[in-house]
């Protein structure tokens, strides 16, 4: 009876876990709607008014202005919901190389010849070439090598556009930005989050990914490809389970 359970159990479980795959088969992955995440709220959100769109008294008679939708205005982000481009080039590459040898070796050797004729007449019972002239003759011969390598080489070359969730005491902008794109069956999703200086930000309103503090980016996909290429639950639990 106890083995019925838990034969049942198994596959109850089993069955529970392909349920999120098996509701996908036969049709194109779902993306992912932008209504209740954070860039969404923090655009729909009125900001303070900001202190270069405020005209000065003494821009009366000037035929331009320092406000951030004339000519000649700062137009960076620097206001919650405020939209800038995160340029991500990333190209590194690392190449590790060690080796290590050791080698020892030692020899004992103890001999009784002489201890008031007991050598002899032992000698004497023992099988034909015995002898306690050589009683006891140890060595030992020890070496080890090892050789390690480890090499690497990254390359992603992308563009997304974040949005200003929050802005700090200290000036500094908390920004997220995502992206999906669909490809026939398969959805590349692209996230980004961190922390930028406003000084970083340049003219094009666009920002490095190594100007930004605490950069977090995701780059994945999923759908049929995806799905493939991944191993299934029995053989990842079989993985985690077995010692060998």
């Amino acid at each position: 009876m106890n083995t019925l359970t838990l034969a049942i159990f198994c596959i109850a479980l089993v069955t529970l876990v392909s349920c999120g795959r098996l509701s996908d088969i036969g049709r194109t992955p779902d993306l992912t709607s932008p209504a209740d995440g954070n860039e969404v709220f923090a655009m729909n959100v009125i900001p303070l008014p900001d202190a270069r769109d405020v005209p000065d008294r003494a821009e009366g008679a000037s035929l331009w202005t320092a406000g951030r939708a004339s000519l000649l205005g700062d137009r960076r982000a620097s206001l919650r919901g405020d939209i800038l481009t995160v340029i991500i080039e990333i190209d590194d590459s690392a190449e590790f190389s060690n080796s290590s040898e050791r080698e020892r070796s030692g020899s004992e050797q103890m001999g009784i010849p002489n201890l008031f004729g007991i050598p002899q007449r032992i000698d004497g019972m023992l099988s034909q070439g015995g002898s306690l002239a050589d009683a006891v003759e140890l060595g030992s011969t020890s070496r080890s090598a090892g050789e390690g390598s480890v090499r690497r080489n990254e390359e992603l070359t992308l563009r997304v556009a974040a949005t200003i969730t929050e802005v700090l005491q200290n000036g500094v902008l908390r920004i997220e930005g995502s992206q999906e794109v669909r490809v026939n069956n398969e959805v590349r999703e692209l996230l980004v989050s961190g922390y930028v200086r406003p000084e970083d930000i340049s003219r094009q309103n666009s920002v490095a990914y190594d100007r930004i503090a605490a950069a977090r980016i995701s780059y994945g996909g999923r759908g049929l490809i995806t799905d493939v290429q991944r191993p299934r639950y029995g053989q990842e639990v079989a993985d985690a389970v077995l010692p060998f």
